[in-house]
């Protein structure tokens, strides 16, 4: 799986502040600032329709980027980024400095897979995606865009856990391996259908169960009538 690199171009931003920050804003532009790699931090500003637009896109944390920043190209990789709470549009983004042949923990989102072809689902089972993205450790340059998950041969009730995925090679996963990702959710009233079924198949295996008590039950009722009968006859005797 081939890691995609996309292009931005940046200015330099002389300034920093919230003073500043709110002026590249309405020229139309997003404050931002690269950091890491052992080098000082650099103010930038991209064009707000541009970012937009990538973080719409999907994957943009995930996403490694050269940013042109006046002619010199940084490799970074977007850390974070600050929408506006009542317009939602970006307000900050931060990119990491990445250098060569290092190593990134990232959050990559989970692909949920063969879900129709699932026996649970065709009994009616719904897909619980339990983690909707994985931890992982990994080179910048085999980052996966994703992680799949095949669910093809889950049944009702059973569950798939990171153990049965199979990362790429040179990835690490930093969860634990028995972590649940994705489990298969029985349809409403299947409890009640399967106590139902296993009640109807427990009286059906053993139908003279329910007669032997009945036959026993005679017994009792013949040893009153004969008790009764002693006394009448004892009165007679005298």
């Amino acid at each position: 799986m081939a890691t995609t690199v996309k292009e931005l171009k940046a200015t330099a931003r002389p300034k920093s502040g919230k003073g500043a920050a709110r002026a590249e804003r309405r020229a139309g532009r997003v404050p931002g600032v690269i950091y890491g790699n052992n080098q000082p931090p650099l103010t930038i500003s991209i064009e707000d329709r541009e970012l937009r637009q990538r973080i719409l896109a999907g994957r943009f944390l995930t996403t490694l980027v050269d940013i042109d920043l006046e002619g010199k190209k940084h490799r970074v990789i977007p850390r974070d980024y600050h929408l506006d709470p009542v317009k939602d549009f970006p307000i900050h983004v931060d990119f990491m400095r990445l250098g060569e042949g290092a190593t990134i923990r990232i959050s990559v989102p989970l692909h949920v897979v063969k879900a129709e072809g699932s026996p649970g689902v065709k009994r009616g089972g719904t897909v619980n995606i339990v983690a909707h993205a994985i931890e992982l450790e990994c080179g910048v340059e085999s980052i996966p865009q994703y992680i799949e998950a095949d669910v093809g041969s889950l049944e009702i009730g059973h569950s798939l856990h990171l153990s049965d995925v199979k990362l790429p090679a040179g990835v690490k996963a930093l969860t634990r391996e028995d972590a649940t990702l994705v489990t298969i959710v029985p349809p409403s009233g299947y409890a009640e259908e399967q106590k139902a079924a296993a009640a109807a198949a427990a009286g059906g295996a053993a139908p003279g169960a329910a007669a032997a008590p009945a036959a026993g039950a005679a017994a009792p009722a013949a040893a009153p009538a004969a008790a009764a009968k002693a006394p009448a006859g004892g009165d007679k005797k005298k």
